[in-house]
């Protein structure tokens, strides 16, 4: 809990994002990802819990580092969340499965989709990858929904804007800075 005290920060209303890394013990990984299902699903009905999402390794990857992103409606729930019976029990009950204590930080902006690392990637790296994700997404939404559908210009550019926040933020960031997370973590650059 202490790593927790210590991201608080203010307490201004206003949605909360959390980024959580686990490191699941090998062969643990099934009962883990079972486990934390049912814990999402008890989570969701806490007050002021908005969602969360289970990032898996890609298959047949070496890795068994486990990515939780957590939003909550303010920094109070948040608060709330972390110090109840419910989440006391899950870490109680998560322990044999998991090494070492978990890594979290609070996620601002763009940068909810760059990982965690002893020092957050260079501002300018992270504009130059979420501008490359932007401008696949953009081009490819804007020339296909206009060949698929017609629609008014202003129906057009709302559909093609969800598109493309919805490519960036399930399918392209996470992808692009998989691909890219040497270079993210190159230091002296």
């Amino acid at each position: 809990m202490a790593a927790e005290d210590q991201e608080r920060g203010s307490s201004t209303p206003g949605v909360v994002h959390v980024a959580i890394l686990r490191v699941v013990k090998p062969g643990r990984e099934l009962e883990f990802e079972k486990l934390i299902q049912e814990f999402f699903a008890e989570a969701a009905q806490q007050p002021g819990v908005a969602g969360a999402y289970l990032i898996r390794p890609f298959a047949g990857a070496a890795s068994r580092e486990y990515g939780i992103l957590r939003t909550f409606k303010s920094a109070e729930h948040r608060d709330r969340f972390y110090r109840s019976d419910l989440y006391q029990r899950w870490t109680e009950a998560v322990s044999p499965l998991v090494e070492g204590e978990p890594k979290r930080q609070h996620l601002h902006g763009m940068e909810a989709f760059f990982r965690e690392s002893a020092s957050s990637p260079p501002r300018w790296k992270m504009a130059l990858l979420t501008w490359v994700g932007v401008d696949i997404a953009v081009y490819a939404f804007a020339s296909a929904v206009p060949r698929v559908v017609q629609l008014p210009g202003v129906v057009n550019f709302f559909l093609v804007n969800a598109l493309v926040v919805v490519a960036l933020t399930w399918i392209l960031m996470p992808l692009i800075t998989k691909l890219f997370d040497g270079w993210l973590r190159e230091t002296g650059s």
